[in-house]
């Protein structure tokens, strides 16, 4: 079976370890989920996170309620341990610093299979502010024009901070997913402007749901 036929099926051992992991992350955290029944059930989806901790990729992977498939920076894969257990888990290498058409063509054929593909845009972590996004998120809703599922993580960059190998156990943490949408092309799909434009839609939209959220969990902006 190939890796897109794959991403459409979620074998017993990976729900038995995504089981695990959120149990587990219920037990050394004081985690909360909101909004994870607006990932359409089926289809084509894309998650799009702000991302301020080295924790928002797991969290939303085990949160989601449909498996998923991340880019993930290529350079975690240089820890053997490591690398295997994001290959078992059918994560996607992606190198930064230049346009990744082989992790951008891995993305869009998760997304023509059915799956559901997760992207944190701002391409590093930062404040999660969303000060600016990578372009590769709009190609990314241009070519597979699937809905985009916005999901925003506080408390992640609290629970492992920079420089810490261990995380900090029952810190608060909020994982909020948002009301999909869908961008609107503002001319040649194909043309580079027309891809930035359609990453500010995104940015925009994940701007405004970080705004939404931070009244609901009663959180501060990220810092």
């Amino acid at each position: 079976m190939t890796a897109t036929g794959r991403a459409l099926r979620e074998t017993t051992q990976l729900r038995l370890l995504r089981a695990a992991f959120r149990i587990l992350l219920r037990l050394a955290f004081r985690l909360r989920v909101i909004g994870a029944d607006l990932i359409p059930a089926e289809g084509p989806v894309l998650l799009a996170g702000n991302h301020t901790g080295f924790l928002d990729g797991p969290f939303v992977f085990i949160e989601s309620p449909r498996p998923a498939a991340f880019l993930v920076k290529s350079e975690l894969y240089t820890n053997r341990w490591l690398g295997r257990l994001l290959s078992s888990f059918r994560q996607i290498p992606v190198h930064r610093g230049r346009p990744d058409r082989t992790a951008l063509r891995s993305g869009l054929a998760v997304l023509a299979a059915g799956g559901v593909l997760g992207v944190f845009p701002e391409g590093t972590r930062g404040t999660g502010m969303l000060e600016s996004v990578q372009h590769g998120i709009g190609y990314l809703a241009l070519k597979s024009a699937c809905p985009i599922v916005p999901v925003v993580c506080l408390g992640t960059a609290d629970a492992l901070p920079r420089g810490h190998r261990l995380p900090r156990l029952r810190v608060p943490i909020d994982i909020v997913f948002g009301t999909p949408f869908r961008v609107e092309p503002t001319g040649d799909p194909r043309a580079r402007s027309t891809v930035a434009a359609a990453a500010e839609q995104i940015r925009r939209q994940l701007l405004d749901h970080l705004d939404r959220s931070l009244p609901l969990t009663g959180r501060t902006p990220p810092r």
